[in-house]
């Protein structure tokens, strides 16, 4: 009980150390199994909460929450079948439990599965319709589908359940397209004033007021909102961009031009998948769609298994292995994979953007695979990255220098790559596509060995599931209105500036190998 009320305080310091001592005592206590599981998974240490709850239903298999927990779990970590496999049996013995029919909706979403999600949110609120957070999750969806009426519809409905469901408001302002109205400012600065406003509120109802100032021509006000969201949430996490610059050091020992000579002909030689790697909001939802205009190409999303398998392999391990784990770990990426992929065509993207530190483990891996560096000036990537509320996995974007020291990270690992796999990546520049649309759109398919194709100009025509920030935008023909946003907020960029160095005054040109 203790431990319950502690971690209901999210105080895990405290449930914690009570949770080990019971188990302790009792290692089969699967109640504080289970607890132990649910910090663990606070702290995204999803692995280590999947094997606690793998050994609470090992030793009471009728625990129906820790097969929920377990596929939440499973979900968080990006393995959609086995998630699904988890929640179906829940939901054989209760069919109608709104938080499983929930969970399995989010798991769909999740594995490209949108119709279904959206039909399953559509029977919990037929049944509870009184839910602000179904009504969000149903315009997330929606949204994603290109169904924009509908969204709005979605969230408006939210709203007007909740007034400061602060993240109901982020959703209207993260469409990028949608304006705020004067009431709606007005509703949102009320909403702040809320007493004991909840941070996850806050934070959202902060970015989102950043975004419907800009959009009313108050860049001051803007910014204001900007920082007051950016700072509650760097508050709340625990970032050190110091260990980005030391892990790219790290990395660049190992993949040598002698590491990937020794190696020639290692790995798993299928060339289905495009890496669209950068940062975030540098365009490449822009390159994804374009190239999933094309018909061998099909368009994902944003794929975490590159990433999950660095980490079960250990990134200092990378040397120790032999050819034929090498080709494994390539063979197990396309079986991950698979799931994400709906249409037959030979080629996919995986537009996961931190995978840029990844490219030399993806080069071992698959080395027939294409990868597409999307780079956009400094300036303009990075304060976009400081506007936008992050769901989660890009915890650098909350502080402006350490915004800047991630692009310089990026920069310098990407040129690295360069001087050991010369041709490895092909680089789109988001100035020069927006210039010289065809130009660029013919040399990116000649990079990738694909004839061209008129309908890639047509980008915006293509009907397909867009599941990030810039959804609507790529909806629409290439506009230049977002080259130079930065400008407005240019007198408050100093610490942007100072971590960006001199990557901001040769921008773009790229580090000479």
């Amino acid at each position: 009980m203790q431990a319950a009320l502690a971690l209901s305080d999210n105080r895990l310091d405290i449930a914690e150390p009570i949770l080990r001592d019971r188990l302790k005592q009792r290692p089969t206590d699967v109640a504080a199994i289970r607890m132990l599981a649910e910090i663990a998974g606070r702290l995204g240490r999803y692995r280590d909460a999947g094997n606690l709850l793998e050994r609470a239903i090992e030793l009471a298999p009728g625990f129906v929450a820790a097969r929920h927990n377990h596929a939440l779990v499973l979900h968080r970590q990006g393995r959609g079948e086995d998630a699904l496999a988890a929640i179906d049996p829940l939901l054989a013995a209760d069919p109608g439990n709104p938080s499983y029919l929930n969970l399995k909706a989010a798991i769909l979403s999740g594995t490209g599965d949108f119709a279904q999600a959206i039909a399953i949110y559509r029977r919990v609120l037929a049944g509870y319709p009184h839910q602000p957070k179904v009504w969000m999750s149903l315009g997330h969806m929606l949204k994603t589908l290109g169904e924009q009426e509908e969204s709005i519809a979605a969230y408006r409905r939210a709203i007007a359940m909740r007034p400061e469901l602060g993240e109901a408001w982020w959703s209207l302002a993260n469409l990028k397209t949608y304006r705020f109205s004067d009431e709606d400012r007005a509703a949102m600065r009320a909403a702040l004033e809320t007493p004991d406003l909840d941070g996850e509120d806050r934070f959202h109802l902060e970015f989102a007021l950043g975004k419907a100032e800009e959009d009313a021509g108050d860049a001051e006000a803007s910014f204001a909102h900007y920082v007051g969201g950016n700072r509650g949430r760097r508050a709340a996490i625990d970032y050190d961009a110091a260990e980005l610059t030391r892990a790219v050091a790290r990395a660049e020992a190992i993949y040598t031009p002698d590491f990937f000579a020794a190696r020639e002909g290692w790995g798993c030689p299928a060339a289905d998948p495009i890496f669209v790697v950068s940062l975030p909001r540098s365009g490449s939802t822009l390159i994804e769609q374009i190239l999933a205009s094309h018909s061998q190409v099909e368009g994902t999303s944003e794929l975490p298994d590159i990433a999950a398998l660095v980490m079960e392999v250990g990134p200092a391990k990378v040397g120790g292995l032999d050819r034929a784990s090498v080709r494994a770990l390539g063979e197990a990426y396309l079986d991950r994979t698979r799931i994400q992929r709906k249409t037959a065509r030979p080629f996919f993207i995986d537009k996961m953007p931190n995978n840029w530190a990844h490219t030399g483990f993806i080069k071992l891996i698959l080395p027939n695979a294409k990868i597409v560096d999307a780079r956009r000036h400094p300036l303009g990537c990075c304060l976009s990255n400081f506007k936008q509320h992050f769901a989660r996995g890009q915890s650098f974007t909350y502080d402006l220098a350490d915004i800047g020291h991630y692009y310089r990270d990026y920069v310098r690992w990407m040129a690295h790559l360069d001087r050991v796999a010369p041709g490895a990546a092909h680089r789109v520049f988001y100035e020069r596509m927006v210039e010289d649309q065809e130009g660029e759109t013919r040399a990116l398919l000649a990079a990738l060995g694909l004839p061209f194709e008129d309908a890639c100009l047509r980008f915006h025509e293509t009907q397909r599931a867009v599941r990030t920030a810039s959804s609507e935008q790529v909806r629409q023909p290439i506009f230049r209105e977002g080259m130079e946003q930065w400008k407005r907020f240019d007198r408050w960029l100093g610490p942007l500036r100072e971590a960006l160095g001199p990557v901001l005054d040769t921008y773009p040109n790229v580090p000479a190998a």
